[in-house]
């Protein structure tokens, strides 16, 4: 089996760096023959292009494709153009994983493929979230690393030409959010089976919360409510509402654990700050999801108003 690790990366030249040793650093074993790493830089603006040349060497199974700043949509289908594997392997390149990644990935695939009688199936890895950009591989598993996706592309293995039967990645999807989840419907609705493989395991490094990057989060919140109305209108069932989260239980759910808006960004702050100033900006993270899933929902239904959906 020849694997292609397909990364879509913008602005994330350092923790990419950790992301690629990591992938230099594989053991072969059973099903897994051989691997490359296909990079698709999004238009980075830090020079993760020119880095990535002047460290080729460090990096020998690293393939650079770029392409002008159109999202990891569009960036995941370039890479896929460009891989040369007949397994595709997408992470995040804030994804650093272990020395058995691909090859457990593969072990599991194969045993499928020969259980099922045909390759309609994909694995999916574990995700642990960690700040500890030092040593993110040092991070246990929490229980808020538990994920209900079916298909998310974070940490998942899955046979390309069952992947290019599909239709890959929609790239109406520009905006953050939901462009792998849409993927796996379409999947679902094929019959392709999802196989949990949590010994795949990457750690998902992002910043300890700080109060500058608030802005920004409420920001990723009204995109995720735009692009879930693409999701929808592609997929307008019960289950994609539910997803989305485009349910009146959800509204109603917010409003009350919000007080109505009255726990909010602005009001938060002063906590925030003492959990974060206290070595909690965990706990103050999760706190903030609170008025942020509100901020989705409202903004959520405020387009569909304008939209003439209900």
């Amino acid at each position: 089996m020849f694997v292609s690790v397909v990364i879509p990366t913008y602005n994330r030249r350092p923790i990419l760096e950790k992301c690629l040793a990591a992938l230099e650093d594989q053991q072969l074993a059973g099903a897994l023959q051989d691997y490359e790493v296909v990079v698709v830089d999004d238009g980075s603006t830090d020079g993760t292009p020119s880095w990535l040349r002047e460290q080729s060497h460090r990096f020998p199974h690293v393939r650079l494709i770029e392409q002008e700043h159109g999202g990891p949509a569009e960036g995941r289908n370039r890479g896929v153009d460009h891989a040369r594997g007949d397994v595709i392997v997408f992470i995040d390149s804030d994804l650093v994983v272990t020395e058995t990644f691909l090859a457990t990935h593969a072990m599991a695939l194969q045993q499928c493929w020969e259980r099922r009688g045909d390759r309609l199936c994909f694995t999916y890895g574990a995700v642990i979230n960690t700040a500890n950009f030092e040593a993110p591989s040092s991070e246990r598993h929490k229980l808020r690393d538990l994920s209900w996706a079916y298909f998310a592309t974070g940490n998942v293995a899955i046979d390309r030409e069952v992947l290019e039967r599909s239709g890959l990645f929609d790239t109406g999807f520009r905006l953050y959010g939901w462009e792998d989840l849409e993927l796996g419907e379409r999947l679902r609705r094929m019959g392709v089976e999802l196989v949990k493989c949590p010994a795949a395991v990457g750690y998902h490094w992002h910043p300890a919360l700080s109060l500058d990057q608030i802005p920004r989060l409420v920001e990723v919140e009204r995109e995720r409510a735009r692009m879930g109305l693409v999701f929808y209108r592609k997929h307008p069932t019960r289950r994609v509402r539910l997803i989305i989260q485009f349910t009146w239980f959800h509204r109603i759910l917010w409003e009350l654990l919000t007080v109505g808006g009255l726990i909010n960004p602005s009001s938060l702050r002063p906590l925030l700050r003492w959990l974060i100033r206290h070595g909690y900006s965990g706990t103050a993270m999760e706190l903030l999801r609170l008025p942020l899933n509100r901020i989705g929902v409202r903004a959520l239904f405020r387009e569909a108003r304008a939209a003439g959906l209900r």
